[in-house]
């Protein structure tokens, strides 16, 4: 079954972490809706722009090359 997270993003890393526990899809919403109604369009495209940036630099530091490459062990429990 696909699993699909939504709420509580508020950085890559926090996509990162989703996708290598197993989620398929992550929503982003309310970062999305925040550059959209602080900035229009230039506040939602900055939005995904440091998502993007925040989520490589994860999987550059777990030495992931692409999305399959992500695993569970990338993510250490507290």
């Amino acid at each position: 079954m696909p699993v699909m997270i939504d709420g509580g993003i508020r950085r890559g890393t926090d996509i990162f972490k989703a996708i290598a526990m197993g989620a398929r899809a992550v929503g982003i919403g309310r970062p999305y809706l925040w550059g959209l109604g602080a900035f229009g369009q230039p506040g939602v495209e900055r939005v995904l722009d440091i998502l993007r940036i925040e989520f490589e630099l994860a999987m550059k530091q777990c030495g992931a090359r692409s999305l399959s490459e992500i695993r569970p062990s990338h993510v250490v429990r507290a």
